[in-house]
């Protein structure tokens, strides 16, 4: 905003003595008075405003360019139409405007169009179409939306090729490949985090459809899943500005699909990239009079009037978009860019001429100072003490009373709702006289004949019209839910078990397994099971997602069938942690409690044998020798591995004298231990400290731990004995045993030991 100097001393004029004092009228506006009309407007008292920007003006000189946009803007917001548009085309003759100058115009008009014509609540009530981020009037309505599961987080439509990211969210695959996922936002896959990866995609990194999710689309949604496959073919067609071939996309879309909306907007649209722009008002008119609160719809009318250069009524369009979506900034743009070409062309800066008239229609006069403290600059604009024309004198566009509030319906009357025929009940005459006297008024009746020209244009044939003739208010893409006789738990089943999916996850190729039966797979051949490709990447990653829409699906439409598949699992699991009976056996070497046995495990059968250990939440399995499973109750075996039914040994405890006698011992032996093991050679102490650690220190205790000591077990595992007899003591129970034994072991080691 261009506002003046403060109040300040002018020069003296000519033939007045220097030092004279200036008269009052010379002085500046009132900064006082300024800041009050600033609050008044952000208050929403418009009329307030508008009196104190015009009564600062009336005591100037030469009006000033600033105030008196201001002073338009607040006449706008107040739905004084002709006097804004009065005050706007003062500005105008001060210097040129620029679109930006008139955004409260434009949502002035805006507001008037959502009330009187839309029929809609004030913006941000939270009423029907109030609001919304830019650009989402060009949404797809809401009779064209598939139901929530089967939407594309990105485009929100149909999913069209579906592909599973690595994440376990599925998109259209034209919406996944250029970027993250649209739900989680992590990168489709886990290479794409490196510059290598960006920089050159290996062949297999193009994504591949799911296959699983692709035959239920095409089974669930046949003719809509067709046509949104055509659809995506004419979007990439167009991309590549192969216009004829996508329009032909489109048409055969249009006859599949079950909801044309969206689609005889897209064409419309395409329409106007081929200069076809009569077909595109066509279809923007039947999208218009069908769905009026649809905002694509009068964007893509916009557009083709434009194309046409009926501009008065593309600027209706277009404020009929900012009407129904305020945040749709760039629709806003538009429209003010139109209003200043039309309403206020360049005028040159002629303030004399200016100074006389501008007097002479305001009839305000100044506010005193001392009005300040009597007024309430937060008041609303309904204050009945702000002189200014009714609430009632707002614009409308010319609409007979049998139109009711089908404001599309008289589509075949020529020019109909021109904004240039907004018109005030109050003001009429004083409007005509202002747009007549502005230069270009003669452009309304310009572009009233090249309509009629342009009405007797032919419709190329190769568009089909009928497509577009009628759009059913309640046509919707399907029901939220998919018919019972379309749903089969075959179509969800595993191709490694048979049975329904549990916990699927879907491979880069894109084809599903329950997540055990995949990992079990991937332990023997790093390929997928059916098409055989190559999966190390997938299988480095070792972080498996669950696909969460065929999951979803499941939980949905197989509940029954899923508790069944649930409860078969639980008994596995249940039957898998039972530390008693079928217990995991790892034959390999010799293990003692406590002391870390360092194993290598390759062979497929044991990695499924430890995995399961983890997932069961025991965490323990069995170590022997390979010496017929000497040692349990019984053995066998389980998907490769062994299993054995066991028991478990604990060391018979002693009190009292005996006690005494087992601490006495603890610690002779404890004493003996080090005494041999700080007699070795510093190369075998290397050894052993790298390959079983430091020796475990005493404990106060012996009785502590229901094993035994853990030094004991560290000296019984570094000592050199055979497997027979590390087995002979290790299945002793008394301590007091175990003790003696490895004393004699000591002493006949020490004895034996090259001096």
């Amino acid at each position: 905003m261009e506002l003046g100097p403060g109040p300040c001393a002018l020069p003296p004029a000519a033939g007045t003595a220097a030092g004279s004092a200036v008269p009052a009228a010379a002085a500046g506006p009132c900064a006082e008075m300024l800041q009050v009309a600033e609050e008044a407007f952000r208050g929403g008292n418009f009329e307030l405003a508008a009196e104190i920007y015009g009564s600062e003006l009336a005591e100037l000189p030469q009006p000033e360019r600033g105030l008196c946009l201001r002073r338009a803007d607040a006449l706008a917001r107040a739905g004084r139409m002709a006097e804004a548009l009065d005050a706007y085309g003062v500005a105008a003759r001060l210097g040129r405007l620029r679109p930006e100058e008139l955004r409260e115009l434009a949502e002035s008009f805006a507001l008037s169009i959502r009330d009187k014509e839309l029929h809609l609540p004030p913006w941000g009530s939270g009423g029907s179409g109030g609001g919304g981020a830019e650009g989402e009037g060009l949404g797809d309505p809401a009779c064209c939306r598939p139901p929530e599961l089967f939407a594309c987080p990105l485009c929100r439509r149909l999913l069209c090729e579906p592909v599973t990211l690595h994440c376990g969210h599925t998109h259209c695959r034209r919406c996944a490949e250029p970027g993250d996922c649209g739900r989680c936002h992590r990168p489709r896959r886990p290479a794409d985090t490196t510059p290598a990866a960006a920089s050159s995609p290996s062949p297999a990194a193009r994504l591949r459809v799911n296959v699983v999710l692709g035959n239920l689309l095409h089974k669930w949604f046949g003719a809509e899943s067709r046509a949104r496959r055509l659809r995506a073919e004419g979007d990439a067609l167009r991309e590549r500005q192969e216009l004829p071939a996508a329009l032909e996309k489109y048409n055969q879309a249009l006859e599949m699909a079950s909801c044309k909306c969206s689609l005889i907007a897209q064409r419309a649209e395409l329409c106007t990239s081929m200069k076809n722009y009569q077909q595109a008002l066509h279809d923007a008119e039947v999208l218009c009079r069908s769905k009026p609160h649809w905002p694509a719809g009068h964007y893509v009318k916009a557009k083709a009037l434009s194309g046409l250069e009926r501009t008065e009524e593309a600027l209706k369009e277009f404020l009929y978009c900012v009407a129904l979506n305020p945040e749709w900034s760039s629709m806003k743009k538009e429209a003010q860019k139109i209003m200043c070409e039309m309403f206020f062309p360049a005028f040159e800066n002629v303030h004399d001429s200016l100074t006389a008239p501008f007097s002479s229609r305001t009839s305000h006069t100044r506010l005193k100072p001392a009005f300040l403290s009597s007024i309430n600059t937060q008041s609303a604009v309904e204050d009945s003490s702000v002189a200014g024309p009714s609430k009632d004198t707002v614009f409308r566009l010319t609409k007979t009373p049998s139109q009711e509030s089908d404001v599309f319906r008289s589509t075949d009357s020529p020019v109909s709702h021109h904004v240039l025929d907004l018109y005030f009940e109050d003001n009429k005459k004083s409007l005509g006289a202002i747009l007549s006297s502005l230069p270009g008024a003669g452009l309304k009746r310009k572009l009233s004949s090249d309509m009629r020209d342009l009405q007797s244009l032919d419709v190329p044939s190769k568009i089909p019209k009928k497509d577009a003739e009628v759009l059913p208010e309640n046509a919707i893409l399907t029901s939220g839910e998919v018919p019972t006789t379309l749903v089969d738990a075959s179509d969800f089943e595993c191709s490694l078990c048979m049975r329904l999916f549990y916990e699927p996850v879907t491979t880069p190729c894109g084809h599903t397994f329950c997540l055990k039966c995949l990992e079990r797979c991937l332990d023997h051949n790093p390929h997928c099971p059916l098409c055989k490709e190559k999966l190390s990447e997938f299988l480095a990653s070792r972080t498996y997602k669950k696909t969460v829409l065929t999951e979803e699906l499941i939980v949905r439409y197989l509940p029954e069938e899923l508790s069944e598949r649930k409860k078969v699992y639980e008994e596995e699991m249940k039957e898998l942690s039972n530390l008693n009976k079928d217990v995991p056996i790892f034959v390999c070497t010799m293990a003692f409690p406590t002391i870390p046995c360092p194993l290598h495990v390759f062979e497929p059968r044991y990695r499924l044998m430890i995995r399961r250990c983890m997932e069961t939440g025991t965490k323990q399995f069995g170590m022997c020798l390979a010496d017929e499973l000497k040692g349990v109750l019984s053995h066998g075996q389980r998907d490769g591995y062994n299993t054995a039914n066991i028991e478990y040994l604990e060391d018979k405890k002693v009190e009292g004298p005996e006690y005494e006698e087992l601490v006495r011992l603890h610690d002779s032996v404890y004493d003996q231990a080090v005494a041999w093991f700080t007699s070795l050679k510093d190369n075998m102490k290397v050894q052993i400290l790298n390959h079983f650690g430091s020796m475990p220190g005493k404990e106060p205790e012996p009785q502590s731990n229901p094993s035994g000591p853990a030094w004991y077990w560290w000296l019984l595992a570094v000592l050199p004995l055979e497997n027979k007899a590390q087995l002979a003591i290790l299945a002793m129970t008394s301590l007091k045993d175990r003790l003696i034994a490895i004393r004699r072991v000591l002493i006949f080691v020490t004895r034996k030991r090259p001096r």
